[in-house]
């Protein structure tokens, strides 16, 4: 498979900095816990943290005013320890109130920061399927922690 999603170069991805494993992109390897959620409803259920973990530590996926809402809910949602029903009703309406959540460019034109993280997605799926809900757990405390928000 050709992922033109993720720019890898030196075996690591220059927006998160995670390592290529088992020949295996920074994209491709989001793709694991996405299957592996429909084997566990346990898992399933953090579904909306390991999308947001990944996603905000690719912002190059966003217009700017779509990342700053998607850090946003993350961390309104996390220091609230919201349920996802309240997460998924909030997001519709922050969604509503801009025009493009989405970066409109073709992903080889999009700009890309590296950023260094604590945990990526190289973490999840080195820790296999076993570990993902503790790993997806801690992913998305890292990333809180990691996170300036508000912005000061």
């Amino acid at each position: 498979m050709v992922d033109n999603r993720t720019v890898m170069e030196n075996g690591r991805c220059i927006e998160c900095g995670a390592k290529s494993v088992d020949g295996f992109s920074c994209y491709e390897l989001f793709g694991f816990p996405l299957v592996w959620e429909h084997n566990d409803p346990e898992l399933y259920a953090l579904h909306f943290w390991l999308v947001s973990c990944y996603m905000i530590q690719h912002p190059s996926n966003y217009t700017e005013e779509g990342y700053r809402l998607t850090v946003q809910l993350f961390s309104e949602a996390y220091d609230n320890d919201w349920d996802t029903a309240y997460i998924l009703k909030r997001n519709r309406k922050m969604v509503a109130t801009i025009d493009k959540i989405s970066n409109p460019q073709p992903h080889k034109e999009r700009v890309r920061k590296l950023k260094s993280w604590s945990m990526t997605i190289e973490n999840i799926y080195a820790g296999g399927e076993k570990n993902a809900i503790a790993n997806i757990i801690k992913w998305k405390d890292s990333i809180r922690n990691e996170l300036d928000y508000p912005i000061k």
